[in-house]
Formats: structure tokens, C-alpha cells, sequence
């Protein structure tokens, strides 16, 4: 016995994947955004040496 998969069934798996991706991908950019501003909070600089004497 075959088993088919209605379109409706399938556009809806489709959207729900992407939507997840979509989720998943603006909660990690968010995370690497806050460890980006983290990272260069805690740099320290120090001024860069004059070339010209």
C-alpha cells in the first residue's frame, strides 16, 4: 500500500520548516551580535604609534 502525502499537508510542512529556520537563524545572529559587542568591550586599545616624527 502506497501513502501519499496531500499537497496541503506538504506546503504545510514546507512553511513550518521554513519558519522555523527563519527563527533559528535570527536567535543565533542575535547571540553572535551580543558576543561581537561583548568581545570588543573588552578589548583593550592602545593608540597606535605615530609614523611621522
Amino acid at each position: 500500500m502506497t501513502t501519499y502525502i496531500l499537497f496541503d499537508d506538504a506546503l504545510r510542512m514546507l512553511v513550518n520548516a521554513f519558519l522555523l529556520s527563519v527563527g533559528i537563524l535570527i536567535a543565533v545572529s542575535g547571540f553572535g551580535l551580543a558576543v561581537v559587542e561583548i568581545v570588543e568591550k573588552a578589548e583593550v586599545r592602545e593608540p597606535a604609534p605615530k609614523r611621522f616624527p
